[in-house]
């Protein structure tokens, strides 16, 4: 790739080019130190210290231009309120209008003048990286707690930017009553539920959720949905997005997901009854599951490769699917046949449509309401799987009409093929297909902002100057090639086939595709067996399995509200990654079945720890993929999204195979068979970890 001075070089603004960070030098002089350490001219305390003195020279300039540009937009605005201030009896239009362009015009510099913070601070990241890299020292580390800390600190003035805030608020505030002069005497400080809408703040107020990215809630739970997007958005993709933007279809892009979940879960509390019923193994169940997962894992392909051309069609020929899937599995009961019934579930698994509902929350959705649409898609998953399995424990009853038999096996089928059909009117009512053409004319300012970003990987997604600076891969190279010559233009684009995403990944990424793959794996083995299991050792009826099911999955939401508001900032993503994983391992240990009786707090117990380290696992493992994943894979058919699904999906086919697989040796044997793979596939991702890690950092 495209070495990150030429890079930095090429974005400079041209007028204050001399107060950007001296990459090149920097660069050149973390070469000739370890030159004279190698011959013995220097030790490496001098180096620390020279180097260190240096740092501070670089910050000190930054920050100095910094305060004084700040300055400078202050007097504007002061100037602009003196203006405003003028007593008059009321001022023209024209007079308001001239104003806010002001207003407006001190906004645009301020975004200016946060890129010129972003890049420097990009800079100050990769040379920090970059001396660690080459001394094996841990100076970020030292560097950072002694000057963050200190009362004088220009870290502190940079990163915390007090002065922008203030900046930030003036514009705010006059612009809102600028817009509100007709007859309004509150202030946006009376109104703090209403914010003001206006495209400067928000690209403002972007630009500082970039630069902080402080980690809560929202954030993690938006990660969990791996919606891969670019670092630093240009203006006019955001005004791309905005023509896009439409809220009924981004709802209709939510509620399919939900519905897709609680189609997948649904049939979860009755699978062995239902395979029982039609003469077949209750431990059919796995393949009555798994039907839907590997009929997706070929699903997740087609649509995501449609998404390319249309959003509205692949949802509509989903619901339509899912429609016929669903009465297929519903009228397998009275046709007494197991392959109806696989079938009916294979087309439910054709009608995946979560390539399209991440792909249309990243193309589709504004920068400024994109982390709460990948947060409402996460919690839509959870709701469903949820929802799912506590339905289908509702569904006690059982009658005939006609022919056509209701039950608790079949109403499930029914249920979710009204719903579809319920949402196929809505579709067909309420999405409005995004413009193409907008998109089109953006794909050159896209590939453009592609190669940039894959120069500027991982920039400003974290916090820049934490301890958790080694979560990242070291992107700039080591060997001056970088610098002189240009990758081609198509090094730069989508991955275009399975083998050349492949070949984008890393080896962290790699391992945290197989901790994907594993915890899904342990997942599904204990939510697909649970009916039959607590069937054999405690006699549960349907509504119990439904409830404990219910209860799983109501713990998701909980569970990443502890971990995105608490956890996370207490520890790094790498620490809470691994004692996750080992966590997972105890409670695969402790679900085997070793002393007799096997107990009901032993069962539910372990099932908790593991599931619920299993969610904190996944939250923490897809943050740090959607860090580290190349940005080459954020847009284009074969995705990150696409890449994760199909590692979580192939996790719950090889489970539901298992399971059937065990089944031949006897529900009594069942439950340690199915948690052997389990315990041995955590454990090799708890060493694929360990040795990654350690041979990165």
């Amino acid at each position: 790739m495209v070495a990150f001075g030429k890079k930095l070089k090429e974005r400079q603004i041209q007028e204050w080019q001399g107060y950007y960070i001296n990459y090149k030098l920097m660069k050149k002089k973390v070469k000739q130190y370890a030159q004279q350490i190698e011959v013995g001219i220097e030790d490496r305390r001098h180096v620390l210290k020279d180097f260190s003195r240096m740092l501070d020279n670089q910050i000190e300039k930054i920050v100095l231009f910094l305060l004084e540009q700040q300055g400078l937009l202050a007097s504007r605005l002061a100037m602009l309120a003196e203006q405003n201030n003028t007593p008059q009896q009321q001022p023209e239009i024209s007079q308001i209008s001239e104003s806010r362009e002001a207003y407006r015009a001190v906004g645009q510099d301020l975004l200016k003048l946060l890129f010129f913070v972003e890049i420097n601070a990009i800079g100050l990241r990769k040379i920090l990286k970059k001396f660690d890299k080459r001394f094996g020292y841990r100076l970020t580390n030292s560097y950072v707690k002694t000057r963050a800390n200190h009362p004088y600190s220009q870290l502190q003035q940079v990163f915390k930017h007090v002065g922008i805030g203030a900046v930030v608020g003036a514009i705010s505030r006059n612009l809102h009553e600028l817009q509100d002069r007709q007859g309004s005497y509150l202030s946006i400080y009376d109104q703090p539920a209403l914010p003001l809408q206006d495209p400067v703040i928000d690209s403002i107020k972007a630009a500082v959720d970039r630069l902080t990215h402080s980690t809560n809630f929202l954030t993690f739970l938006a990660q969990h949905a791996l919606i891969m997007q670019d670092e630093l958005p240009t203006p006019v993709e955001e005004q791309v997005d905005d023509q896009k933007y439409h809220f009924m279809s981004l709802l209709l892009n939510l509620v399919n997901t939900f519905l897709y979940m609680v189609n997948t879960y649904i049939v979860v509390p009755t699978a062995d009854d239902y395979s029982l019923s039609l003469g077949a193994a209750a431990t059919v169940c796995g393949i009555v599951i798994g039907a839907m997962a590997v009929a997706q894992v070929f699903s997740s392909v087609y649509f995501s490769a449609w998404s390319n051309k249309s959003y509205f069609k692949p949802l509509i020929f989903s619901s339509v699917v899912l429609f016929v899937g669903n009465i297929l599995y519903a009228l397998a009961y009275d046709l007494n046949s197991i392959a109806v019934l696989l079938i009916g579930r294979l087309f439910c698994g054709l009608g995946s449509a979560r390539a399209v509902n991440r792909r249309y929350i990243s193309d589709c959705v504004p920068l400024k309401t994109r982390m709460q649409a990948s947060a409402g898609f996460v919690s839509a998953s959870a709701l469903g799987m949820a929802c799912g399995p506590a339905l289908g424990g509702l569904l006690q009853t059982n009658f005939k009409i006609y022919k056509l038999t209701f039950n608790q096996d079949t109403l499930p089928g029914w249920v979710m093929a009204v719903a579809w059909l319920i949402y196929l009117i809505w579709l067909g009512i309420s999405f409005k297909e995004p413009s193409r053409e907008t998109e089109e004319n953006h794909l050159p300012q896209e590939s453009n902002a592609a190669a940039e970003n894959d120069a500027l990987e991982n920039g400003l997604k974290q916090p820049l100057l934490t301890s958790s600076e080694d979560k990242q891969q070291d992107e700039d190279s080591e060997q001056e090639r970088d610098e002189s010559k240009e990758a081609s233009p198509e090094s730069h684009g989508p991955a275009t086939s399975i083998r050349s995403a492949y070949r984008l990944l890393t080896p962290s990424v790699k391992v945290q595709l197989l901790i994907y793959f594993m915890l899904k794996y342990v997942m599904e083995i204990l939510i697909s067996e649970s009916s039959v299991v607590t069937t054999y050792y405690f006699q549960w009826s349907t509504s119990s399995v439904a409830i404990f099911l219910a209860s799983l999955g109501l713990t998701v939401l909980p569970v990443n509200i502890v971990v995105g508001n608490y956890i996370s900032n207490m520890f790094e993503d790498r620490q809470i990654l691994l004692a996750s994983e080992i966590i997972v391992c105890v409670g695969v240990l402790l679900s085997f079945h070793i002393i007799n009786p096997y107990s009901v707090p032993q069962y539910v117990c372990s099932g908790l720890i593991l599931f619920v380290s299993a969610e904190v696992l996944e939250g923490v493992n897809l943050a740090l993929l959607s860090r580290v994943m190349s940005s080459r894979l954020s847009r284009g058919t074969y995705n990150g999204g696409l890449l994760s699904t199909e590692a979580g999906t192939i996790a719950r086919v090889v489970a539901d195979g298992t399971i059937t697989l065990a089944g031949y040796l006897g529900e009594s044997k069942l439950l340690n068979v199915t948690l052997l793979p389990s315990l041995f596939i955590c454990v090799s991702s708890i060493f694929a970890t360990c040795f990654t890690y350690n041979s990165l950092y």
